[in-house]
């Protein structure tokens, strides 16, 4: 089975593409930041307000349209603060939605993986009447938090790969 890095952090990784959307693109308060830490990992930490209908961060990173047809998983190595988040992937960055997998930290380092076929089309909160994800090829992935509760964050991503 070939595996693909999508992206590895460490000490000198050029972060610029790595881009913040929260809640401020509708009129909400949330505020978060992506930043690389000391040890070289990525830092995605803020605020969630759920003022003007507001409640969620995410961070994205979009790159060259890649193929992942021999692919089944995505594994995520991350340290959350025991919060619930979402990974998000698209395979056209231009669609309106992503398919999206929630999942659960513990405060530890933790290996998770995400079956591709598991993955459910979703826009807004609302999960599409569509398949869930089988498409070829994917060029962006992102992080969401949006708990529905006004609370801080602090999530730290070490590697993402394809399976």
């Amino acid at each position: 089975m070939t595996s693909h890095i999508i992206f590895d952090f460490n000490k000198k990784t050029n972060i610029e593409n790595w881009i913040i959307v929260d809640d401020v693109v509708m009129g909400g308060k949330s505020s978060g930041t992506f930043k690389l830490s000391a040890e070289g990992h990525g830092v995605f930490e803020g605020a969630i307000s759920l003022e003007n209908n507001g409640g969620f961060s995410s961070v994205r990173y979009r790159f060259e349209k890649t193929l992942i047809r021999e692919s089944t998983k995505i594994i995520l190595k991350i340290r959350g603060d025991g919060k619930k988040y979402q990974f998000r992937i698209k395979s056209n960055s231009d669609d309106y939605y992503s398919y999206i997998s929630p999942f659960s930290t513990t405060g530890e380092w933790q290996e998770i993986q995400i079956l591709l076929k598991d993955m459910y089309p979703s826009f807004r909160g609302r999960k599409l009447d569509q398949p869930n994800f089988s498409n070829d090829y994917i060029e962006e992935i992102a992080f969401l938090i949006g708990n529905n509760s006004q609370e801080e964050f602090k999530f730290l991503i070490d590697k993402i790969e394809l399976k």
